[in-house]
């Protein structure tokens, strides 16, 4: 069984910037995709970021070239860097983890969610 818990989320201005980190715990051997999602409200949830156990990322159209994915593979944590936030950015973002089974599949894991809310 895996946790995963989630910090970094808050208020921040339009123009500025936030570091969202995800730290997985729990019973596994490895952690296979990584990935940041988001949600805002009657929207529906929407990948932000992603990144695999290799290191290849992969961002929303939205995001790219101001969010920054990363992952620490000792320390089982993954983060997203968000600069130049807009409004638009505002949601519950979530953190994934996919976890390799013996059965030969992955089972995912969620975290709770944190609020980013950008103010203009």
């Amino acid at each position: 069984q895996v946790q995963l818990v989630e910090s970094g989320g808050g208020l921040v201005q339009a123009g500025g910037s936030l570091r969202l980190s995800c730290a997985a715990s729990g019973s596994f051997f490895s952690i296979n995709a990584m990935t940041w999602y988001r949600q805002a409200p009657g929207k529906q949830r929407e990948l932000v970021a992603a990144i695999t156990g290799g290191g290849t990322t992969n961002y929303a159209d939205s995001v790219k070239g101001r969010f920054t994915i990363s992952r620490d593979n000792a320390k089982n944590t993954v983060d997203l860097q968000m600069h130049s936030l807009k409004p638009e950015d505002t949601a519950v973002y979530y953190c994934n983890a996919e976890i390799p089974t013996r059965r030969g599949y992955d089972v995912g894991y969620w975290g709770q969610g944190t609020q980013v809310t950008v103010s203009s």
